[in-house]
C-alpha cells in the first residue's frame, strides 16, 4: 500500500514539474490596447449628436457598494450619460472599458447582475441584430423592474475588434487571445430607456445607436461595435 501511495504522490509530482513551465509559457502577457490607439472614451464618446444633446443635471445612481467595488476592479474607465431628443424622449448610455478582458474575473460583467444587486427583478428578453450603416451588431435586450420604475436595457460586449455577448463564444474568444500570449482589451456598452418598457424603447435604442455609431471616429468605431 505505501508502494503504491509513493508511486502515486512521485507521479504527481512528476506531473506538476512538466506542467508548470508550460503554463507559464501559456500565460498571457503582451496587452492587445498597447498595440493600438490610446482609447479616452470621453473623447471618443460624443457629448452630442444629431436629434440628440446631453443631458443636464444628469446624475448617475450610486449602486450597491458590493456590485460598485466590482465595477472599480473590473474595468479601467467608466463613462455614463443621459441624452434627451427633441420629443423629450431619455437614452441613457453606459460604456465600460477594460484592458484585460481574458477571463471571468476581468472581463466585462453583464449589466443584469448589477440590476439584481440594486434590487431590480430582470427578465431576458433575448437576443435581436441590429444593422448599423451595413455592420451587423447582436444586442441583447432585458427588462428591468423595481418597485413603480421600469427600464428596457440593450447591450452587447467587445473582445478587442469583435462585438459579442457573455457567454461561450466569448470564453472560446478568450482563450484563443491567451494560446497566443495575448491579454485582449474590450468594452461593455449599454443603452437604456428608464420609464419606457414596452416596445417602442427598442426602436428608441435603435435610433440612438444609429446616431452614435455614426459619430464615433473611425479609429475607435471597431472597438466600440465590432468590426
Amino acid at each position: 500500500m505505501n508502494l503504491k501511495v509513493s508511486r502515486s504522490v512521485l507521479f504527481a509530482a512528476i506531473l506538476m514539474a512538466v506542467s508548470l513551465p508550460a503554463a507559464i509559457a501559456l500565460k498571457p502577457t503582451h496587452y492587445v490596447a498597447d498595440q493600438k490607439p490610446a482609447l479616452v472614451l470621453e473623447n471618443v464618446l460624443p457629448l452630442s449628436m444629431p436629434g440628440w444633446k446631453q443631458l443636464e443635471n444628469f446624475q448617475v445612481a450610486v449602486p450597491d457598494p458590493t456590485v460598485k467595488e466590482v465595477i472599480d476592479a473590473t474595468y479601467s474607465q467608466t463613462v455614463t450619460r443621459g441624452y434627451i431628443n427633441g420629443q423629450g424622449q431619455v437614452v441613457i448610455m453606459t460604456v465600460a472599458y477594460g484592458r484585460d478582458q481574458n477571463s471571468e474575473e476581468t472581463a466585462a460583467h453583464r449589466p443584469e447582475f448589477c440590476y439584481v444587486g440594486a434590487g431590480f427583478h430582470v427578465t431576458d428578453l433575448g437576443p435581436r441584430q441590429l444593422h448599423l450603416d451595413g455592420v451587423a451588431l447582436t444586442v441583447r435586450h432585458v427588462l428591468a423592474q423595481r418597485q413603480d420604475h421600469e427600464e428596457k436595457i440593450s447591450y452587447w460586449v467587445t473582445l478587442d475588434e469583435k462585438a459579442t455577448l457573455p457567454g461561450m463564444g466569448r470564453k472560446l474568444a478568450q482563450i484563443g487571445f491567451g494560446l497566443r500570449g495575448l491579454i485582449a482589451d474590450g468594452m461593455l456598452v449599454r443603452v437604456s430607456t428608464p420609464g419606457l418598457a414596452d416596445e417602442s424603447a427598442l426602436a428608441l435604442h435603435t435610433q440612438f445607436l444609429e446616431q452614435l455609431h455614426k459619430q464615433v471616429p473611425p479609429a475607435f468605431k471597431a472597438r466600440v461595435f465590432g468590426a
